[in-house]
């Protein structure tokens, strides 16, 4: 399985691991990759084949209903990536084959066929789950057991994944709408090369994190065929419960790629003040924009929150961010109800609700990605991983489902139904946080009994890759 060696790499640079960024650069041209494709995904899916620059011509209901499947198997593949990685590759290797994989998917994916589409699919679908639980486990094995620098390292990863989803819907899609979809394809991958060029010749600053363990070693050897403590076990559960509120926030969140965009393409009026219009894969940006402008404030503000003896346990800001995400969609409600009396709703609504998207993914989705590395046991650290990633794809999946029904119930029904619904689910973890605390045995504090009667051998949180 994937470990780290007992020392976490020490030569860092602004204060974190060298590592890190090797990880951010990484990560950020994956992103690129991927958030230029998915910008494009129903938009191309939905084209007339009789227009200059012809799509597949589906209807919304089955781009919808492909994109939720695609979007699901992406990170359910994320399961046999850990498992790979715990078994036999190690997490590094894993990354780099998960890598090569991604850029061959991506360059079959430019080719113009509605075989070669599928095919592309495949090979990213396999290479994004490969990548993508290995690289986040690496980051958090790239710091000590309790150090106060790990969240604040996945808030830097987090900006890299960001910057990537920022450029790509904006040069990918510009590309894409309005020159040709497979040029838009394949500057997504270019994306991809650049990135394993980069995790290639950063090999010299991971040698210390993210390798197999060998059972050879004394050591690991009673790391993998120890039974698990019953603090571990606690951990474990209440990790498969904070997978639950995982999948439904990305089944809303999720709306972005598929209903919202084309909800942007077909029912907002994108004129630029007479001078432009705004292609509508480029608002697939306006999250990762705020992203990378709201991140260093809304990390400051839960470490000021915490300071002050305030919760700010990862399950209240999960719990937190799903409500403000689920206030964004009364945006689109009111988006809605302009474009039912009018034809078209102003850009403005959308870009409101990717603001409050914004927010509560900043308050859940970094901190999840922590959560983990803080509580999975070592010898399953890239399992557990992989079935994040899997929690995502599912709620990925149900996203689709959502958007297929507002063909039917209508948008602003679905809208209001998820505006609704998710704060309520929000404040109901927020009302049995304090049983669920306690199955973390204070792995995010000082309060735990490391070193107790309760802390038997080798503690779930430490030296985890």
């Amino acid at each position: 399985m994937a470990a780290i060696a007992d020392k976490p790499e020490k030569e860092e640079l602004f204060g974190h691991p060298k590592g890190l960024y090797i990880l951010f650069f990484t990560e950020l041209w994956e992103r690129f990759s991927y958030y230029g494709m998915r910008a494009l995904f129903t938009l191309f899916l939905v084209a007339e084949t009789t227009s200059d620059n012809a799509g597949f011509g589906w209807t919304n209901d089955d781009a919808l209903a492909l994109y939720g499947w695609y979007t699901m198997l992406v990170y359910v593949s994320s399961i046999p990536g850990g498992w790979i990685a715990d078994r036999f590759l190690g997490q590094k290797k894993t990354v780099m084959l998960g890598g090569l994989l991604l850029c061959l998917g991506h360059t079959v994916l430019a080719l113009n066929s509605e075989v070669s589409f599928y095919i592309g699919c495949l090979f990213i679908i396999l290479g994004v789950g490969g990548l993508k639980p290995n690289i986040s486990s690496m980051v958090g094995g790239l710091y000590k057991p309790k150090d106060e620098r790990r969240d604040i390292g996945f808030y830097i990863f987090y900006m890299g994944i960001n910057i990537g989803g920022f450029l790509a819907p904006i040069i990918c899609g510009y590309i894409g709408e309005k020159i040709n979809w497979h040029y838009g394809f394949g500057l997504a991958a270019i994306g991809m090369f650049v990135g394993q060029i980069v995790y290639i010749w950063g090999q010299k600053y991971l040698k210390d994190v993210g390798n197999l363990i060998s059972k050879n070693n004394e050591k690991d050897r009673e790391i993998l065929n120890r039974p698990l403590t019953r603090i571990e076990k606690d951990r474990v559960k209440v990790l498969f419960i904070s997978f639950l509120l995982i999948i439904l926030f990305w089944a809303a969140f999720e709306q972005a790629g598929g209903l919202m965009n084309l909800y942007a393409k077909q029912k907002t009026d994108r004129d630029f003040f007479g001078l432009f219009t705004v292609p509508a894969s480029v608002f697939q940006s306006v999250n990762s924009f705020f992203i990378i402008i709201l991140a260093t404030a809304v990390g400051a503000f839960w470490l000021r929150w915490r300071k002050k003896g305030n919760e700010a346990s990862s399950l209240f800001k999960i719990a937190v961010g799903t409500i403000i995400m689920a206030l964004g969609f009364g945006f689109m409600s009111i988006a809605a109800t302009e474009a039912e009396s009018t034809g078209s709703s102003a850009m403005y609504w959308l870009i409101l609700a990717y603001l409050f998207h914004t927010i509560g993914e900043l308050c859940s989705s970094p901190v999840s990605l922590s959560f983990i590395t803080k509580l999975a046991p070592l010898k399953y650290a890239s399992i557990i991983m992989g079935l994040y990633w899997a929690a995502t794809g599912l709620g990925n999946k149900i996203a689709g489902l959502i958007g297929q029904s507002a063909q039917n119930l209508g948008e602003f029904e679905i809208f209001t139904g998820i505006a609704i619904i998710w704060s309520l689910i929000g404040l109901l973890v927020i009302l049995l946080l304090k049983p669920l605390k306690r199955l973390t045995h204070g792995a995010e504090d000082d309060e735990g009994n490391v070193g107790g009667l309760d802390a038997e051998p080798l503690e779930p949180s430490t030296n985890r890759s």
